[in-house]
């Protein structure tokens, strides 16, 4: 049972070949451009024969605030994860700095696989915030264990909104250049970022009003205070199910199985356009891969759980249950986009 201390891919991940394991590692390095240098986001390679148990309380780090969305995922995940390592699971939310005390703290943990972290997309966008000294390097300093799960960003506007489209929209922020508003959870929040690469493909400005949190954001949506809102699925799902706000496209890469009719906004005229809400676990850098090997393989088991699935569903993600390479490869790409484009906006954090 774990404590509180304050559509879909299943791997198979268990072969434990360590020259298979090795070319895995080189591959994913190439992948993310380090060919000549040691492999990053993955763990080192495993020892012929070795087996890995925690031998002791495995902690799961949450860089935010107990009751969020993170937090959630987290407990799911750590109820199931103690029966099958036999061993106490506990969530240490560690809050502050936008998530980046928790985050740093287990870049600096000592690296045997009993700290792990669960983060949102937040841990890709964060670094690129502080361009002139990054808290911490998603690549380098945190070995992958598996994208857990995902959820599409959303450009929403109230019931009765003029804009009916995508296109209404960018018309309208085309012809009056900086007077169409736009609420997000938060000045350099992984979905401003987000709406601000959207922005920056269309050629448009638009005025930004950053609130403190989705909740809100999603109220001045609603409320008429803001023109449209931008927020990952799971905040939006209940005002969206009660016909009180209305999807113009979502950031997927698909079209959401729940809002079939609302176009993806890569299809609605910005190709290869992506911003999603995901949860992913990590662990320090230099992790043995014997420890990532045994954690994804359980996680992946508990992610296939149909209870499990079903609330993760029911709070509006899809389960991805991906492979540590998946993951470390994700890493590697969209880190440096969101540095691009924190730089091209001039965001800082505040």
């Amino acid at each position: 049972m774990a404590r509180p201390a304050s559509q879909s891919r299943n791997p198979d991940a268990s072969d434990p070949l360590p020259s298979l394991l090795r070319r895995r590692v080189l591959h994913a390095a190439m992948l993310a451009g380090f060919g000549s240098m040691p492999p990053v986001g993955l763990a080192a390679p495993a020892q012929a024969g070795q087996r890995w148990a925690p031998g002791g309380t495995v902690r799961i780090v949450v860089p935010f605030a107990a009751g969020g969305t993170a937090d959630l995922v987290a407990r799911l995940l750590a109820e199931g994860l103690a029966r099958r390592l036999g061993q106490p699971v506990i969530i240490d939310n560690r809050v502050g700095a936008g998530g980046n005390i928790g985050i740093v703290s287990v870049a600096r943990a000592v690296p045997d696989g009993r700290t792990l972290l669960l983060a949102s997309t937040a841990f890709l966008t964060n670094p690129a915030l502080h361009p002139d000294r990054p808290p911490y390097d998603p690549v380098r300093q945190f070995a992958a264990i598996s994208e857990l799960v995902s959820a599409p960003d959303l450009i929403l506007v109230r019931s009765g909104s003029p804009f009916s489209s995508l296109g209404d929209l960018m018309a309208r922020a085309k012809a009056s250049p900086g007077t169409v508003s736009y609420a997000t959870p938060g000045n350099g929040n992984s979905v401003h970022l987000g709406a601000e690469l959207l922005w920056q493909k269309a050629g448009v400005k638009l005025l930004h009003v950053p609130y403190n949190g989705a909740a809100p954001a999603i109220q001045a949506a609603l409320g008429g205070q803001v023109d449209c809102a931008l927020s990952a699925l799971p905040p939006a799902l209940p005002l969206l199910a009660a016909g009180k706000l209305r999807a113009l496209a979502v950031g997927g890469t698909a079209r959401w199985h729940t809002l079939p009719g609302v176009p993806t906004i890569a299809e609605s005229g910005f190709a290869g356009y992506r911003s999603e809400t995901m949860q992913a676990l990590y662990a320090p850098a230099g992790t043995p891969a014997a420890a990532i090997d045994r954690l994804h393989r359980d996680v992946t088991s508990v992610l296939a759980e149909a209870a499990v699935r079903q609330r993760l569903v029911e709070m509006g993600f899809a389960v991805v249950a991906g492979s540590p390479e998946a993951l470390a490869r994700r890493v590697a790409e969209e880190a440096p986009r969101w540095a691009r484009v924190a730089a091209t906006a001039k965001i800082r954090a505040d």
